[in-house]
């Protein structure tokens, strides 16, 4: 399939079959989905079909999985291209020389005309076949204007025309093929990084079998250097792990028992043994391809417009060629207007684009789910966030240390850090975290009691040591004066306090906060560059948490939110108007990521799958990897898109316009026609390929 009309004929031939209920068709894929009673049709009938529509099935699905013929084809287009250019150069000079010359009548008058018949028919049997199948099905292609152009030239004794506008048209085919190759072959780049087989431990011995057989459970082994098939757990050794395949991040991290990992990552150094949580199509990889290949299915306003333009287009183009004829009386001029007219221009101006970019986004970890969210992102002007685990990390961290009563303040972190040693909150983590950071060395607790919601208490080098909330885990203490004035102010700035006294003193407190992501300030900076007026925080948080953070950002807030409250402020801001954008990370983010005009679902390869399945199946575009400076290029690509976008059409436009007229007026001779209607697609692919490379920051 080369553009969406393509796709429109494959889904209108199986869409027709009974006990067919739905059909998606993807370009990119080149694949059909189908939900059909198979008591009522099965595969024989479904080839029947798309062969009767002009196109085939493959016998296997391995290999195009891989990138089977198309993957080559892709290959090899730099020289096929190249040696394209100089045969359609050399043509166009002759075939040019040749009208301005008169050579065309004379050489046409020696040749016999079952000769010219048989070299028409030789050349353009698959275009022919093709009309015919859809004139048989009662529709029009834009191959069927061309073919009456031929014919046209055929019945006025006009062989060389004919063959020519033949060449021609099937070189604007070959054209067509390799823009669309061109555009998707980032996509397909991701399905040929798909593990195929695993090494998998049963009956005590390793067993090689097809990764689609490996059972949730089972466990895999990995080897120095090869990739990880599977999703799921580590059980035993430990690796250096390439992760750029699913979360476009090039830095390697570390995996040893009990670190999750992915299928088409890399274990660059070590050996593992995993116990496997999904495989195949159901692997966060998997998903990432159906994503990618589902986002066809969502198509932009501006690429249906172009489609229903495309079945106006071809009768207003057979209207004009006749008012030529009527007027003018030159079956030469008509049918040159029909041949210039070609509408794959038109089909493929959005198509190729969205291709490009959704392709090019998903290699850097972009998953884009529809060319209509294309479109959407490149109008939104209010940009709506949340706070924990999208603009926080989502782990609490030591920020302030305050200590009383003489204790030093490496004394206060040491002595809270180990009463805090066993404790499993979070806020003891980060404590401890905090004690490690400064190369402090812990002791070890005795008599360790750990009340919920309000502290610990443990005896630390023979003194007693409670940290906590104020009057819960430290009795009635009150402490110095100035400890209370400290507390006052960290509390304003939006920070969670605990209490640390020793021996039933106040000793001082520490204050934490949910660490804002490092690159947070930078991309908002750029997100105002861009055009989006309105950034607010909605959480939630506290009042003050979230007034702390949002003026360190200079952007509104609203806080004490649940997620109800969050869809109503979408729904309003949607109701005078404004295109909105709604970025979350999790479960209560979901409603609103779904209402949004752009839901983006930023998630994380380490975060708990049901958390990372239900924001990304939200969302209609979903980060990979926690990393704000992709938000800013989510935006970016938008506008790359939609300007690339609408600069296809506006050239098709204008050049089919202007081919229509000179061919009406008897400028264009259908040979020059021929030529001129391949030109487009050329243009096309060279604005359309600036999309296949997302620019980092």
């Amino acid at each position: 399939m080369d553009c969406a009309e393509c796709v429109a004929h494959v889904r209108s031939a199986l869409s027709g079959l009974p006990g067919v209920t739905s059909v998606e068709v993807y370009l990119a894929g080149e694949k059909a989905v189908l939900e059909a009673d198979p008591r009522q049709v099965d595969l024989p009938a479904i080839r029947k079909a798309v062969s009767a529509a002009g196109y085939s099935v493959p016998e296997s699905a391995g290999d195009e999985l891989a990138g089977g013929a198309a993957g080559r084809l892709a290959g090899a287009a730099r020289p096929i291209l190249t040696l394209f250019a100089l045969v359609f150069g050399a043509v166009l000079v002759l075939v040019i020389a040749g009208e301005w010359l008169g050579l065309f009548d004379q050489i046409t008058g020696l040749i016999p005309w079952w000769v010219g018949l048989a070299l028409v028919l030789l050349g353009g049997y698959p275009v022919f076949l093709n009309v015919i199948r859809a004139a048989l099905r009662g529709r029009v292609i834009s191959h069927t204007l061309m073919t009456a152009g031929v014919i046209a030239a055929a019945l006025v004794g006009e062989w060389l025309t004919a063959a020519v506008v033949v060449f021609f048209m099937r070189i604007g085919d070959y054209a067509e093929q390799f823009t669309t190759e061109r555009a998707r072959r980032a996509v397909k780049d991701l399905a040929a990084m798909t593990p195929q087989a695993a090494r998998v431990e049963r009956g005590g011995e390793e067993v090689p079998v097809p990764v689609d057989e490996v059972q949730p459970g089972e466990v895999v082994i990995v080897r120095p250097g090869e990739q990880i098939p599977v999703d799921g757990e580590v059980i035993a050794g430990q690796a250096t792990i390439d992760q750029s395949a699913v979360t476009g991040e090039s830095m390697p991290v570390e995996a040893a028992a009990g670190a999750a990992v992915y299928a088409a990552t890399y274990a660059r150094l070590g050996s593992l043994r995993i116990r496997t949580t999904a495989a195949g199509r159901d692997t966060t990889f998997g998903r990432v391809i159906k994503l990618v290949e589902e986002a066809e299915a969502n198509r932009s306003e501006v690429q249906r417009i172009a489609d229903r333009f495309s079945g106006y287009y071809l009768p207003v183009v057979g209207a004009v060629a006749l008012l030529t004829f009527l007027l003018r009386r030159d079956p030469l001029a008509a049918a040159a207007v029909l041949v210039v007219a070609c509408s794959c221009s038109f089909a493929l101006a959005t198509p190729v684009a969205m291709l490009a970019s959704i392709g090019a986004a998903a290699k850097h970890g972009l998953l884009i789910k529809g060319g209509k969210y294309i479109e959407a992102l490149a109008q939104v002007d209010v940009l709506l966030v949340d706070k924990t685990g999208t603009l926080t990390l989502g782990q609490p961290e030591i920020c302030d240390v305050v200590a009383v009563n003489g204790i030093s303040r490496p004394d206060l972190l040491r002595l809270a850090a180990s009463a805090e040693r066993y404790s499993e909150h979070p806020l003891a983590y980060a404590v401890r975290e905090a004690a490690r950071r400064e190369g402090l060395e812990l002791q070890e607790p005795q008599q360790f009691t750990a009340v919920p919601g309000q502290g610990v208490t443990a005896r630390v080098g023979g003194r007693e040591v409670a940290v906590g909330r104020r009057g819960a885990a430290l009795g009635q203490a009150e402490g110095a004066l100035s400890a209370s004035q400290a507390a006052a102010s960290l509390q304003d700035e939006g920070k969670t306090l605990l209490w640390v006294s020793v021996d039933g003193e106040t000793a001082g407190l520490l204050a934490a906060r949910d660490a804002l992501r490092s690159e947070v300030p930078a991309a908002f900076d750029r997100l105002r560059q861009l055009g989006i007026g309105r950034i607010e925080l909605l959480t939630g948080d506290n009042e003050r948490a979230a007034a702390a953070l949002a003026h360190s950002l200079g952007i509104e807030f609203r806080a004490n939110l649940l997620p109800e409250d969050k869809i109503a402020i979408v729904k309003a801001y949607q109701a005078v108007g404004r295109r909105v954008a709604m970025i979350g990370d999790g479960i209560n983010d979901a409603p609103a990521l779904a209402q949004a005009d752009v839901g983006i679902a930023i998630t994380s390869t380490g975060a708990p799958a049901s958390r990372s399945t239900i924001a990304v199946e939200a969302a209609h575009v979903a980060l990979l990897r926690d990393d704000w400076t992709l938000i800013p290029q989510v935006f970016e690509i938008a506008r790359r898109t939609m300007r690339v976008v609408k600069g296809n059409i506006a050239f098709t436009g204008v050049y089919n316009l202007i081919g229509l007229t000179l061919a009406a007026l008897g400028f264009l001779p259908p040979v020059l026609a021929a030529a001129a209607q391949s030109l487009p697609d050329v243009g096309i692919l060279a604005n359309a390929s600036r999309l296949l490379k997302v620019p980092r920051r």
